[in-house]
Parts: C-alpha cells; structure tokens; sequence
C-alpha cells in the first residue's frame, strides 16, 4: 500500500506564506471533515497529474461543451465555489475542507494566488472547480456539479486557459477514474518534484 499521508504539525491557521511554501515544496493541507478544525500536511508518494498535451475528452462531453449549456466564468465567486465543493452529497456526507482551510484558501484568492472557474446558469452557480497557481503551475483542489457535465465543461474550460497562458504543470493531487477519462496519471514523487520544478521557473498569469 503506498503512503499517501504525512502528517506534519498540526494547527488551526494556515499562513498564507506557509501555504505557498507548501505548494513549492509539493506538500498541500487536509482536514479528517468538516467540523475538525486541525490540519494536516500531505506528501503523496504518488501523485496525480493531468498532462496537458493528453488532456482528452469524450465525445458527448465535446458536444456538450459546444452547446455552451452554462456560462463559464473565472473568479466571479471564489467563495461560493469553495462552499459548493465543501457541501455534503451522495457518497460522501462529510469533507476535507474545515474552517482553517476555507479561511485560508479566501486569502490565497485575495492575495492573487487561488482561482476558480465556475459555471452558472443565469444566476444560479452550477457547478465549479478552484485551485492554486504558483510560477506555471495549477494545483486542483476541487470540484464540484450540480447540474450535468458542469464541473467537467469547467474543466475543459481550465485545460484551455491553461495552455493559452503557459502553464505547464496540472496537478490533481490524487488520480480517480473520474479524473482518469481526461487523461490524469500516477507518477512517482521524484517525477513530479522534477515537474514542478520545472512548472515553477516559468510564469504563467492565469488572470492576464
């Protein structure tokens, strides 16, 4: 069984500087659920990627995103996206965001550093996803639907941003089967520390 969590110094707050350090050194914040206030560093040993010249999607996802069902936006309401990707749902009725985590990921996204790109139909948010930037590299955190295909049309949405501004590195973190229909991989930690190495000596405006 691989070694997917180490913990390292619990506590209630996350500095923001803290937080960056993290991310550089491959390390990114948990909680057990919703309702613990403590955190906990993970490493994985094995990281999840999407490689963006793999990227790939289905064909009725193709179509779906063509029809433009919902209107994509970056950034138009950072929060509510945390808060949809922290909600309870069918097969998973707690989760890893706490209050330390959502107090410190609003800060990130005030400080230019955590972004979301969402899907709304009219007024009502949809769907969504957020994430980190540092040099050239996104660090999914994320996502969430509440409608057909809208958090994967957000997805496709963020692949595109993406590639049109230089990123190089899409790390998820962990692979899921949902992730793997795009293309996500496993790879060993010392690959991944040389991609994002890599990723972080470009920069890339995800805004810009």
């Amino acid at each position: 069984m691989r070694n997917r969590h180490r913990p390292h110094a619990p506590g209630r707050e996350i500095p923001t500087e803290l937080l960056l350090r993290a991310y550089a050194s491959g390390v990114f914040p948990m909680a057990e659920d919703a309702e613990d206030d403590e955190v906990f560093w993970v490493q994985p040993d094995i990281r999840g990627v999407i490689p963006l010249d793999r990227f790939h999607i289905s064909k009725s996802l193709e179509k779906a995103v063509r029809r433009a069902p919902y209107t994509i936006a970056t950034n138009r309401d950072f929060a509510a996206v945390l808060e949809g990707c922290a909600e309870s749902r069918e097969g998973r009725e707690t989760t890893w965001i706490n209050g330390p985590i959502r107090r410190a990921y609003l800060k990130l996204h005030e400080d230019g550093h955590a972004h979301s790109v969402e899907a709304w139909d009219g007024d009502d948010l949809v769907g969504g996803l957020y994430g980190v930037t540092l040099g050239a590299a996104f660090f999914g955190e994320s996502m969430f639907s509440r409608r057909r295909d809208a958090s994967k049309i957000c997805l496709v949405h963020l692949v595109t941003r993406m590639r049109e501004r230089g990123f190089r590195l899409l790390d998820t973190q962990f692979t899921t089967e949902h992730l793997k229909q795009f293309g996500a991989i496993d790879i060993e930690r010392d690959r991944y520390e040389a991609l994002l190495a890599d990723a972080l000596s470009y920069t890339a405006n995800f805004d810009g």
